[in-house]
């Protein structure tokens, strides 16, 4: 266990440290900060398009994080040679895999958690549709102030005591937003204490809830496909098999009863709709809590066979 702790712990740390991680995180943060403008001219309801944007987004980068987090912590290990003296330690193959694939987790919960708190603010923001309406000044002075000391207390922790500056920035990024959260969660658009009408839905929160589940099990395909591909391939493959699981349901799930080829990849791919609330939302439907235990319960179990696949592929890997 304490091998199994200190590698994953170690993937964590070299993941926040990528500038591609920070990049990502960046440039969502961006997307979910221009989505009330961009939502502001549909025919309908333009708040439900703000949340499908928002959960998209969020969606999108979980999925490159995962994929370069994982595609970074197993193939360049290997790559470089760096693994020979990881496995001579001794490590076990198995132990290597799992405090990786929990590593890459975590880098990928971190990510998850500051988008989600970005998407929250978008929701509660609101789009501006009239005239008469005003911004919401609380989520945007929240939202601007924690933004502003994360990039002001890093370049003064990176120009003064030689911080690093991507691991620096989301470590506070998560302090800030949560802290900014908090004050939303009790502070109305009229800077009034008012917490039944803060604008936090937890229909929301479940949508997030779900798509880092969906997240979790992409993590556990790039650890595997990682195993055994370099970068591209491993990238290559975890699109497709994301845009194939996205689309399980009408590709293959219509065909199950009569073709076999079809039952073969319908069970075998995993099915990333039951992750997706998007109708949920259209329709202003419950989701019940049951329903985020059901879907919890199959991430787990395809994450934990793909693990084992992955544990197989990787026995026999030469690293050396």
């Amino acid at each position: 266990m304490a091998r199994l702790f200190t590698i994953a712990k170690n993937t964590l740390v070299e993941t926040l440290r990528q500038p591609v991680y920070l990049v990502i995180i960046v440039a969502a943060l961006f997307l979910f900060f221009m989505s009330p403008s961009l939502t502001m001219y549909t025919m309908s309801d333009d708040n439900k398009l703000l949340r499908e944007i928002g959960l998209s987004t969020l969606f999108l980068s979980s999925l490159f994080i995962a994929i370069f987090a994982a595609a970074g912590a197993v193939a360049e290990e290997i790559q470089n040679k760096t693994i020979s003296t990881v496995i001579t330690k001794p490590v076990k193959r198995p132990i290597f895999i799992i405090a990786k694939f929990l590593g890459v987790v975590a880098a990928v919960a971190v990510a998850h958690y500051i988008c989600t708190i970005a998407l929250l603010m978008a929701i509660r923001h609101g789009v501006v549709i009239g005239v008469n309406e005003t911004h919401d000044w609380t989520v945007l002075a929240a939202a601007g102030g924690g933004m502003l000391l994360t990039f002001v207390l890093t370049a003064f922790l990176n120009y003064i005591y030689d911080w690093k500056f991507c691991s620096t920035a989301v470590t506070l990024a998560v302090i800030f937003c949560t802290l900014a959260i908090i004050f939303l969660a009790f502070i109305d658009r009229n800077w009034q204490f008012n917490p039944k009408n803060n604008g936090i839905n937890a229909l929301d929160v479940y949508g997030s809830v779900l798509l880092f589940l969906a997240a979790t099990v992409i993590a556990a395909l790039a650890v595997a496909l990682s195993a055994r591909f370099n970068i591209m391939m491993t990238l290559a493959a975890c699109v497709g098999i994301f845009l194939l699981g996205l689309v399980s349901d009408y590709v293959f799930g219509r065909l199950a009863d009569t073709q076999i080829w079809a039952r073969i990849c319908y069970y075998i791919l995993p099915n990333l709709q039951m992750f997706w609330i998007s109708d949920a939302i259209y329709e202003e439907s419950h989701v019940p809590f049951k329903y985020i235990i059901i879907s919890a319960s199959y991430a787990l179990c395809y994450s934990a066979a793909i693990l084992a696949l992955a544990v197989a592929l990787f026995q026999r890997r030469e690293v050396g």
